[in-house]
C-alpha cells in the first residue's frame, strides 16, 4: 500500500494455492490437529465463496480499540454522518458499510453479514485523490476491546472476511497489548493488506506525532510486520485524510487486494499446518526389511519347514538310491513334509480356499522369543520411518507397522502353505537306482547260481553239473554275489552322502522361496502401510509448500 508495486496474485495462482491447502488437509487427515484442519478448510471455503461473488469490490475495514475515533474517521472519509459517534462506549455495535460506485454490492454485503449500508455517489464527499474510490466497500467495525463480548465477536468475524485491514489507534492506546497480541500479531502474515493509522494526531505536537509514529513502527515490527507505514490522521482537522484516501484509491484501482488477502489467509493456514509436518521422510532401508523378513520367517516356522525339506529330501533319495534289500524300510517312515501338511505340489492358494482346500499347516505356533523378535523388527521399521516426523505421524507409522497378530499369523501361514516345496527329481537318483537294481540282480543271480551248485552237490550230481567259470581263482557266482552286495552297500553309502549335500542345497532353495513369500507378506502387511503413511506425509508437506508459496 502506497508503493509503486504491490502484491499481485492471479486468480489461477489463488485457486491453485487453495486447492493445494485443501489437498494438504485431506492427505494429512487425523495426523493434523482437528481445529487447525477446520480453520484451513474454512479458508478454502472462503476462497471459493469470495471468488464466486460477482464484482470487483475491495472491502476495507476500519478496526481498532474503543475511543480510537474509527467512526469519526469513517464519517470523514464518507463525507457524511453515517456512523453513530458519541461519548457513550461502546458506540458501534454492528458493522456499518459505505459503498462507492454504482456496481451492486448486495451479494457481497450479504456474504459479509453487514446489514447497515450507505451508498456513496462518485460526486459525494471530499475528493482530490488520483483515481476514484468507486468499488470501495468501507466498513466501520465494533470495537475490538468492547465490554460487550458480542461486539468483539462480531468485529472478529468480519475481520476474517475483509480484504484490507486499517488498524486505527490513537496516541493513548497505540501500544495497547490487546490490539497487538490478539489481532495485529495474529495477522502478521497479512502485511501486504495491512495499513496503520494513528488517529487523533491533532492532540499532539508535531514532534510528538513523529515520536508516536516511530514507536508504532517499532511495535508493528515486533508484531511481525517490519517497515509498516503509519499514517497520522485527524478526523477533526482533516490532517492525513487526503493521503489515506489516496492509498484507498490505490487499493481499489489495483483490484488485487481481495486475492492478496485470500492468498495471505492461505499462506497463514499453510504456515500453521506446516508446523505439524516434518521437513522430509526417511525411506525404508533394505537392512530393516531384511531383519523384518528374518523375524517373520522365524515366527512362521521357516527353519522348521526347511529342516523338514532336507529330511524329506534325504528320505526320498534313500528310496531311490538306497540298498534295494533295505530301502523298503524308508517307505514305512512318515514323511516330514506330510506330517506338517505341506506336501502339496504347486498349489495355488487364495484367502477363500486356504482352509477349505488345504487347511492350516501343522507348524507349531511361534515361540515367545519369535514373537518378541517380530515385535522388535517392526519397532525398528517404525523407528527408522518415523524418526524425522512429528509425534502424530510417528505414532501413525508405529500403528501401521503393527498389524493385528491374528491377521499377520494367518497371512504368514497362507504364505507357507501356498509355497511349493518340491522340485524335479534329480537325474542321478534314477541313474543310481538303476545301477542298484543291476547290482541286486547280480547278487541274486550269484545266490541262485551258488544255490544250484549246492543242490547238485546234495543230490550227488557233481559229475553232471559243470564247474563254474572263474576269474582268477574266484568263481563267477561268488563274484556276482559278493560284488552285488559290497558294491550295492558302498553305492548306498556314497548316495547317502550325496543326498545330504543335495538336501542342504534343496533346503537353501526352499528357504529362499519361503522367504520370498514371507517378504510379500511383510510388504503387504507392514511395509506398504508404513509407506502409505510416509506418502501421505510427503503429499501433505508438498501441498503445504505449494500453498505457502503463493
Amino acid at each position: 500500500m502506497g508503493s509503486a508495486r504491490g502484491v499481485v496474485v492471479s486468480p489461477e495462482e489463488l485457486a491453485a494455492a487453495a486447492g493445494a491447502l485443501g489437498a494438504a488437509v485431506e492427505a494429512g487427515g487425523a495426523e493434523l490437529p482437528r481445529g487447525e484442519r477446520s480453520r484451513a478448510m474454512a479458508v478454502v471455503d472462503k476462497v471459493d465463496q469470495r471468488t464466486s461473488l460477482v464484482g470487483g469490490h475491495t472491502v476495507v475495514a476500519l478496526a481498532g480499540a474503543t475511543g480510537s475515533g474509527k467512526s469519526s474517521l469513517f464519517n470523514a472519509l464518507v463525507g457524511e454522518e453515517v456512523a453513530a459517534v458519541g461519548v457513550r462506549r461502546p458506540t458501534t455495535s454492528t458493522p456499518t458499510a459505505a459503498v462507492w460506485g454504482d456496481e451492486p454490492a448486495g451479494d457481497l454485503l450479504d456474504w459479509l453479514g453487514v446489514g447497515t449500508r450507505h451508498h456513496v455517489s462518485s460526486e459525494a464527499g471530499p475528493g482530490g485523490q488520483v483515481g476514484t474510490l468507486d468499488g470501495l466497500v468501507l466498513l466501520d467495525l465494533p470495537d475490538l476491546d468492547s465490554r460487550e463480548l458480542s461486539h468483539r465477536a462480531e468485529a472478529a468475524r468480519v475481520l476474517e472476511l475483509v480484504d484490507l485491514f486499517v488498524w486505527v489507534t490513537d496516541p493513548q492506546k497505540y501500544a495497547d497489548a490487546r490490539l497487538h497480541d490478539d489481532h495485529v500479531r495474529a495477522l502478521s502474515t497479512h502485511g501486504a493488506v495491512t495499513m496503520v493509522v494513528l488517529n487523533q494526531a491533532d492532540r499532539l505536537l508535531p514532534e510528538q506525532v513523529d515520536t508516536c509514529r516511530a514507536d508504532l513502527v517499532r511495535l508493528m515490527a515486533l508484531d511481525g510486520i517490519p517497515g509498516a507505514t503509519v499514517l497520522a490522521t485527524s478526523a477533526t482537522t482533516g490532517e492525513g485524510l487526503d493521503e489515506l484516501r489516496q492509498r484507498l484509491a490505490n487499493a481499489v484501482a489495483g483490484r488485487t487486494m481481495t486475492r492478496a488477502r485470500l492468498a495471505a489467509d492461505v499462506r497463514a493456514a499453510a504456515g500453521t499446518l506446516s508446523g505439524h509436518v516434518g521437513r522430509a521422510e526417511t525411506g525404508l532401508g533394505g537392512e530393516e526389511r531384511a531383519d523384518l523378513v528374518d523375524a517373520l520367517a522365524r515366527s512362521a516356522g521357516v527353519p522348521t519347514v526347511v529342516d523338514a525339506v532336507e529330511r524329506d529330501y534325504r528320505m526320498a533319495a534313500a528310496t531311490y538310491t538306497g540298498w534295494p534289500f533295505t530301502r523298503w524300510v524308508h517307505r514305512l517312515r512318515a514323511r516330514p513334509l506330510r506330517r506338517l501338511r505341506l506336501d502339496g505340489r504347486e498349489v495355488k492358494v487364495s484367502d477363500a480356499d486356504v482352509r477349505s482346500v488345504l487347511g492350516r499347516s501343522s507348524l507349531p505356533p511361534p515361540t515367545p522369543a519369535a514373537r518378541a523378535g517380530v515385535a522388535l523388527a517392526t519397532r525398528r521399521v517404525a523407528d527408522r520411518a518415523g524418526r524425522d516426523l512429528p509425534t502424530p505421524w510417528a505414532d501413525a507409522v508405529e500403528r501401521a507397522a503393527a498389524p493385528a497378530d491374528a491377521d499377520l499369523g494367518d497371512a504368514l501361514d497362507r504364505a507357507v502353505v501356498g509355497t511349493s516345496l518340491h522340485a524335479r527329481t534329480p537325474v542321478w537318483w534314477r541313474v543310481v537306482g538303476t545301477v542298484q537294481l543291476l547290482l541286486a540282480v547280480a547278487a541274486l543271480a550269484g545266490v541262485a547260481w551258488l544255490g544250484l551248485y549246492a543242490l547238485a552237490g546234495w543230490l550227488q550230481l557233481d559229475a553232471v553239473v559243470p564247474d563254474p567259470p572263474t576269474v582268477g581263482v574266484l568263481p563267477v557266482p561268488f563274484l556276482l554275489l559278493a560284488g552285488g552286495l559290497v558294491l550295492g552297500l558302498l553305492l548306498a553309502m556314497v548316495s547317502a552322502w550325496a543326498a545330504r549335500v543335495g538336501a542342504r542345497r534343496r533346503g537353501r532353495v526352499m528357504d529362499r522361496r519361503l522367504r520370498e513369500a514371507i517378504g510379500e507378506v511383510a510388504d503387504a502387511k507392514i511395509l506398504a502401510p508404513v509407506q502409505r503413511v510416509l506418502d501421505r506425509h510427503a503429499a501433505t508437506r508438498e501441498a503445504l509448500r505449494r500453498a505457502a508459496a503463493t
